[in-house]
């Protein structure tokens, strides 16, 4: 990574990661305690549950994409990666230009389906079915949020590259020997 100051930009962005990503984590903890709770009141007390199926799986939907911007920013996602390392540093960074690009385009648009989605939802005001009844447009903003904080972070990873700014972890410039 250069020592060159990045633009506000990318490093708004990035804060915006980190933030989501703690959220997420905070999602997982609070429904891990949910279902904790929820084994509790059926088990020990003989009551049903009313909220709590609901809230752990949107809650745990909501973690997925509001934390897919910070696997990104850390790296944690799965990656294959024998032949970018076989490769010369040009061929690799045009390897992972266009592995960002084609997944810009499929989170852009999954992104333009989704907003419209949750714009229903909101308008209509779209409830569970359940006793409990959810409003649906709550649970249903992480998935536009997420997804257009994503592209927003693939933007970023794209100039990065572009600008000869970085490499994901572990890659040099030059190739393995």
């Amino acid at each position: 990574m250069s020592s060159r100051r990045l633009p506000l930009w990318i490093t708004a962005v990035n804060a915006v990661t980190r933030l989501l990503g703690v959220i997420a984590a905070g999602m997982i903890l609070l429904s891990v305690g949910v279902v904790c709770q929820m084994v509790f009141v059926r088990s020990v007390l003989g009551e049903s549950s009313i909220w709590q199926t609901e809230f752990v799986t949107f809650a745990i939907i909501a973690a997925t994409f509001l934390g897919a911007p910070y696997i990104l920013h850390t790296r944690g996602h799965v990656a294959v990666d024998v032949l970018p390392l076989l490769l010369g540093a040009r061929a690799r960074r045009l390897l992972l230009l266009s592995g960002h690009l084609i997944a810009l385009a499929f989170c852009g648009l999954f992104l333009y389906a989704a907003v419209p989605w949750w714009h229903e939802a909101f308008v209509t005001g779209q409830t569970t079915p359940s006793i409990w009844a959810a409003r649906m447009w709550i649970p249903f903003l992480s998935v536009p949020v997420g997804l257009g904080l994503l592209c927003l972070k693939l933007i970023a990873e794209i100039w990065m590259l572009y600008t000869h700014r970085g490499l994901p972890l572990g890659w040099n410039e030059e190739p393995s020997q």
